[in-house]
């Protein structure tokens, strides 16, 4: 079976800590329901720069990366079911973008 990254986008910091709290179950609720396809949980990254021909942008572009996971999955449509059940999808806060890792 292929492995499929999951690149987050959007997504906002806890305001406080029982926010973080209820963020973090979801999170892991969501993992615990995908159970052994989760590969690589991942983590959030902190801010991104984007390196271009023209020099190095600070912002991130224009939907800057904000964490990642690595999940294993029949195909992209089966990857793609799980990412809906992604915390920042179902809460409106930001997206996931799939893709197949290409073996080499």
């Amino acid at each position: 079976m292929p492995d499929f990254i999951f690149a987050y986008h959007g997504g906002k910091t806890p305001e406080t800590p029982e926010e973080g709290a209820e963020v973090m179950a979801a999170w892991q609720a969501w993992f615990g329901a995908m159970g052994d396809a989760v590969v690589i949980p991942g983590n959030p990254v902190g801010q991104s720069k984007t390196v271009s021909a023209a020099g190095v942008a600070d912002d991130g572009g224009a939907n800057p990366l904000s964490g990642y996971s690595v999940v294993r999955a029949a195909d992209i449509g089966a990857a793609t079911d799980m990412a809906k059940g992604c915390p920042m999808v179902v809460s409106g806060n930001g997206t996931v973008e799939v893709a197949e890792i290409i073996e080499m």
